[in-house]
C-alpha cells in the first residue's frame, strides 16, 4: 500500500516519564489507518492521519508543560484575562486592540515551552516567558508549566483569523472558553465550537468573564444558566466559573483550577485521549469494529465442492474407474471373448484416447469443456463463501473482500483446468497381477486348442486306421479332454474373478486419483480465492485491533454506525 501513516513510535519516557496509554491508544489508531488504507474513504480517514502525526510530535515533546488557550468573542474580555492571569500588560485590550488579530503566547518555565511554541507555529515576537518575572502567587496558584494562548477572536470578520483560531485549538490540551453576560448563550460559539466538541468535556473550562457588570444577587442565577446551556449541548461536567479579569474577582479560582490541572498533568493526556476517540469514532462509523466470522470450515468445503463439480472431477474420477475397469478386462478377460469383441466397437473408442491413457487425454475426452454455466457456477460460489466471510462488516470490508475474491477468481475456470490436467496421477500403468493373469489365460487357451487339436486328430487316426500313442483317461474321458475342458471353464471362472478385482482395482485407482485431483483443486481455491479473501480478513483485524484500542485502549465496541 500507498500513502500511509508512518508507525508511530513515540518515546516512552513522556508525561512525567511514565509510559501512558495515550500512545498505546495512537498506535492502534495508526494501525487502524494504514490497515483502511485502499477500503475506506480517504476523506474519512485523512483527519485521523494528521492528527496521528500531530499526537506523535505533541507526545515527544515536553511533558512538563500544559497548553491551555484562551478562546472567546470580541469583546468578551478575553486578552483582558489574558493579562490577568499573567498579571501583565501583554495583550492590548480595549479601543487599542479591538479584536485579537493574531495569536500571543505566554509561557512559565522555558524548558521545553519553545519547542511546543514552535511546532504550534506561533512566531517568537509573540511569545514571551514567565520564569523571569518575579511570581507573587501562593503556592495552590502558581502556575508553573503553564503555556497561556491568547487565540484570535472566533467572530472576527477576518477569514484569516478564522483560521488561526481553527488551526490552534487542536493544538490546544486544555480549552477555556471565555463568555460574557451579554453573549454567553451567542449561538455563534455553541453551534461552530462548544457543540460539536461536547466529547472534550474532560479537557473543557468555561469562563464566564465580566460577572462583575451582574447584580450580586443575580450571579449564581447567571452561571447555573451557562450550565444548563452546556448540559443540553452533551457537556453536564464542564466547569464554570465565574470572572472579573478588570477587577480580579475569581481569578484566583481560576488559577487553582489551572494550577490542579497542571499539576496532576492530564490535561495534554487528557485532550489526545479525545482527539483519538473522536477520530477513531469517526472512521468506526464507516468502517464498523464488528468481530468478522471469517471463513468456516463449513463454507470451505463447500466452496471446494462446488470447484471440484465446475471442474468436472466426479466425470473424471468415473472415466478412470471404467476406463481402468475396460483395460484390466481387455488383458484379463477370457480370450476368446476379448477376440470376439475386437470384432467391434473397442470398448476404449467410444472414449478416443488412442495409447494416451493421461490424466489429460481423459478429462479432454470425458469432461465437457468450460462453458458458461460452469463458469456461472464457480462464480456463484466465491462469492457465496465472500459473502459469508463478510457477514456483519460494514459496506467499506465487504467490498473488499468481494473485491478480492472475484479478483482472484477472474479466471477460476482456466486455473482449474490447468490444474486438472497438470495432476500427475499415473493411470495407465499396468498392475502385475494382469500380466500374470494374461499369461495364465494365453495357457489356457493354448490347452484348449491342444485338446481340441488332439480330439480332430484322433478322429482323423480313427478314420485311416492309424495308432496314436495313449496319453491316459480319467474314467472314460481322455486325459486331453479333461485339461481342455479344465482349462476352459478354468479360463472363464478366472476372467470373472478378474472382472470383480478389475472393478476394486479400478475404484481404488480412482479414489488415489481423486485424492491428488481434490488437493489440485484446494490448492487453486487456496491461492485464488482463499487466500485474498483472508488477507482482507486480516486487513480487516489489524483495523478492528486498532480501532478498538483506539478507542477505550482495549476491547470495546465502537459507536454503531
Amino acid at each position: 500500500m500507498t500513502d500511509t501513516v508512518s508507525a508511530v513510535n513515540p518515546a516512552d519516557e513522556t508525561f512525567d516519564g511514565v509510559r501512558n496509554d495515550v500512545a498505546t491508544r495512537l498506535e492502534g489508531l495508526t494501525r487502524a489507518v494504514d490497515a483502511a488504507h485502499g477500503r475506506v474513504d480517504e476523506e474519512i480517514l485523512a483527519p485521523a492521519k494528521t492528527l496521528a502525526g500531530r499526537a506523535a510530535e505533541r507526545l515527544t515533546l515536553s511533558g512538563e508543560h500544559t497548553i491551555v488557550a484562551l478562546a472567546g468573542a470580541t469583546g468578551s474580555g478575553k486578552s483582558s484575562l489574558f493579562n490577568a492571569l499573567t498579571d501583565l500588560e501583554l495583550a492590548g485590550v480595549g479601543v487599542r486592540r479591538p479584536t485579537t488579530s493574531w495569536a500571543l503566547a505566554c509561557a512559565w518555565g522555558p524548558d521545553g515551552a519553545q519547542g511546543l511554541l514552535e511546532w504550534m507555529g506561533i512566531p517568537a515576537r509573540h511569545q514571551v516567558s514567565r520564569m523571569s518575572m518575579l511570581d507573587q502567587s501562593s503556592e495552590d496558584t502558581k502556575l508553573e508549566g503553564l503555556v497561556l494562548v491568547d487565540l484570535p477572536d472566533h467572530d472576527s470578520t477576518e477569514v484569516s483569523h478564522h483560521l488561526e483560531m481553527d488551526r490552534l485549538v487542536k493544538y490546544a490540551d486544555l480549552i477555556v472558553w471565555v463568555l460574557d453576560p451579554q453573549k454567553y448563550a451567542d449561538a455563534a460559539i455553541h453551534e461552530r465550537y462548544i457543540r460539536p466538541m461536547a466529547s472534550y468535556s474532560d479537557v473543557t473550562l468555561v469562563v464566564l468573564n465580566q460577572i462583575d457588570r451582574i447584580p450580586f444577587e443575580d450571579r449564581d442565577r447567571a452561571l447555573a444558566d451557562v450550565r444548563r446551556i452546556l448540559a443540553d449541548e452533551g457537556l453536564p461536567d464542564v466547569p464554570v466559573i465565574g470572572v472579573s479579569a478588570t477587577r480580579g474577582d475569581g481569578v484566583d479560582d481560576l488559577k487553582r483550577e489551572l494550577a490542579s490541572r497542571i499539576r496532576a498533568k492530564t490535561s495534554a493526556k487528557a485532550r489526545l485521549a479525545s482527539d483519538i476517540s473522536a477520530a477513531a469514532a469517526s472512521i468506526a462509523r464507516v468502517g464498523g469494529s464488528a468481530a468478522a466470522p471469517g471463513i468456516s470450515p463449513a463454507d470451505r468445503q463447500a466452496l471446494d465442492e462446488a470447484l471440484l463439480e465446475c471442474a468436472g472431477v466426479p466425470q473424471l474420477v468415473d472415466a478412470i474407474e471404467a476406463s481402468t475397469r475396460r483395460r484390466a478386462v481387455l488383458r484379463t478377460g477370457w480370450p476368446f471373448a476379448r477376440w470376439a469383441s475386437r470384432l467391434g466397437k473397442a470398448p476404449l473408442d467410444e472414449l478416443e484416447l488412442g495409447d494416451d491413457l493421461t490424466i489429460s487425454s481423459l478429462a479432454s475426452s470425458a469432461v465437457p469443456a468450460g462453458g458458461s454455466v460452469q463458469r456461472a457456477n464457480a462464480e456463484l460460489a466465491i462469492r457465496d463463501v465472500a459473502e459469508k466471510a463478510a457477514v456483519g462488516l460494514e459496506r467499506p470490508w465487504r467490498d473488499a473482500v468481494r473485491g478480492a475474491a472475484t479478483a482472484g477468481g477472474g479466471d477460476i475456470i482456466g486455473e482449474l483446468d490447468r490444474a486438472v490436467r497438470d495432476t500427475t496421477a499415473d493411470i495407465s500403468r499396468s498392475p502385475m497381477w494382469w500380466r500374470v493373469v494374461q499369461a495364465v489365460q494365453l495357457l489356457a487357451v493354448v490347452a484348449v486348442l491342444a485338446g481340441v487339436v488332439w480330439l480332430v486328430a484322433e478322429g482323423i487316426g480313427a478314420l485311416i486306421s492309424a495308432d496314436l500313442p495313449d496319453r491316459g483317461s480319467v474314467g472314460i474321458v481322455p486325459l486331453v479332454v479333461v485339461i481342455a475342458l479344465g482349462a476352459f471353464f478354468g479360463g472363464i471362472v478366472l476372467a470373472v474373478l478378474s472382472r470383480i478385482a478389475a472393478g476394486v482395482g479400478g475404484r481404488r485407482r480412482a479414489q488415489r486419483a481423486e485424492r491428488e485431483l481434490r488437493a489440485a483443486i484446494d490448492q487453486v481455491a487456496t491461492e485464488k480465492v482463499i487466500a485474498p479473501i483472508q488477507s482482507e480478513l486480516d486487513a480487516y483485524g489489524t483495523y478492528r485491533s486498532g480501532i478498538l484500542t483506539a478507542l477505550e485502549g482495549g476491547p470495546a465496541e465502537a459507536p454503531a454506525a
